[in-house]
């Protein structure tokens, strides 16, 4: 078999969040792969991250919510001579309304990318990092992860699914020299809350925090090998606080978050 470099591959990679971790893991000199469904995006971004130090910076312009998705991500990093030692899975969206009156397309496009697309992914190159005994997954959750949620209900619950999958996999893998961690920001000021409009939900009356400071704790806590990272301490605050409130009352305080 031909022997190929290390890689870290960040999905969602064209702003926001993703787009900051791109240059916190430039800062590394290593090569970095990003990938997107916005190819003018991923240029700008590749752009600033080698002027941020990247040693190699590759773009890959996919929607992951597609099936065949992962499939044609491995060819790709194949082609390149690329192995994947660091996996960022921050691709995923959120859309606020009620379950029965969303879009039924748009609700499971939402399960095909928060979940199965990262779900594979993690399957697709968590035994090459075992078997190296070398590397590490960052997946991106959500504070939303904490609480059930009321008028954006499948998002809330993809991120628990983040949540439990990532510290799930922690565990079943710290021995092996592998590190697996789950970032949770709260309200982050990127284009997610256009997307999911959230644009005059009572959330968006709570403490933000931008992207670049998200990126920076993430980096941080996942090099610290933390196995869940909560950004911010209100935040903080907020994820605690959840697992004592009992689950009708917590239902109904995010409904009323959610809520104009």
């Amino acid at each position: 078999m031909a022997e190929t470099s290390a890689a870290t591959v960040i999905t969602g990679a064209s702003g926001g969040i993703g787009e900051a971790l791109a240059y916190e893991f430039a800062r590394e000199r290593g090569t970095l792969v990003l990938v997107a469904r916005g190819g003018d995006a991923l240029a700008r971004v590749a752009m600033q991250a080698k002027e941020r130090g990247a040693a190699r910076v590759e773009t890959v312009t996919l929607d992951l919510a597609q099936p065949q998705a992962v499939d044609d991500l491995e060819e790709t990093l194949a082609a390149l001579g690329l192995h994947v030692e660091t996996l960022v899975n921050n691709a995923g969206y959120g859309l606020r309304g009620r379950f029965d009156a969303l879009d039924e397309a748009d609700e499971i496009g939402m399960v095909d990318l928060n979940i199965r697309a990262l779900t594979v992914l993690c399957r697709r190159f968590l035994p090459g990092m075992v078997q190296r005994r070398k590397g590490g997954i960052v997946n991106l959750a959500s504070t939303a992860a904490f609480a059930p949620g009321p008028l954006m209900a499948v998002y809330y619950a993809s991120k628990a699914y983040v949540l439990s999958l990532s510290r799930a996999l922690a565990e079943e893998v710290r021995r092996q020299g592998v590190v697996v961690t789950a970032v949770c920001p709260g309200i982050t000021t990127t284009g997610f809350q256009a997307r999911a409009h959230m644009g005059d939900a009572r959330m968006m009356r709570l403490p933000t925090m931008n992207a670049t400071d998200v990126a920076a704790l993430a980096y941080r806590g996942y090099r610290a090998r933390k196995i869940t990272v909560v950004t911010g301490a209100f935040n903080q605050i907020m994820a605690a606080s959840s697992r004592l409130a009992p689950p009708g009352f917590l239902a109904a305080m995010t409904r009323r978050m959610n809520s104009a």
